[in-house]
């Protein structure tokens, strides 16, 4: 006899598993191709002439309908209105955008692109302005110097 299986408590462990390879490798396909679109420089919006973005991440929902790009300027830093303008940027072209995908890869469904600011690199420089301020320096010093004499501590 077959077991009745809970299609919720299904759902809820397939979403804490994180993404399946395949969209993973959508989401990649997505930003590469994304990245070659925006490099040509045919897009005519004001917030977008002149400027450098980078793609760092596509993440494509399970259906494969959605697609959240993550983009920060290049060699930039979010703090500034920089990010906002890009986003909202990409955001009003976003259409031209999905035609040009479509150009560029083949899926069942394209995708309807949303575009959020990654904010993983200013978290990334705050964990290394951290990580050499004076009070964490001092306070690896103290224990390199309680460590018995060769030894340091992992």
């Amino acid at each position: 006899m077959r077991k009745k299986t809970n299609d919720k408590g299904a759902r809820q462990k397939a979403s804490q598993r994180g993404p399946s390879q395949r969209q993973l490798r959508a989401g990649e396909l997505v930003r590469r191709a994304l990245a070659d679109i925006i490099a040509r420089g045919t897009i005519q919006d004001p917030d977008l002439l002149e400027r450098a973005v980078t793609i760092s991440e596509v993440r494509m929902s399970p259906d494969m309908r959605h697609a959240t790009c993550y983009v920060a300027p290049l060699g930039g830093s979010l703090t500034g209105g920089d990010t906002e303008k890009i986003v909202a940027g990409l955001t009003r072209v976003k259409g031209y955008l999905r035609g040009q995908l479509a150009h560029e890869v083949t899926f069942k469904y394209m995708p309807d692109l949303a575009f959020a600011a990654d904010t993983s690199f200013d978290r990334a420089e705050a964990v290394d302005r951290l990580l050499h301020s004076p009070k964490v320096a001092r306070d690896l010093e103290r224990m390199d110097d309680d460590a018995p004499d060769g030894e340091t501590e992992d």
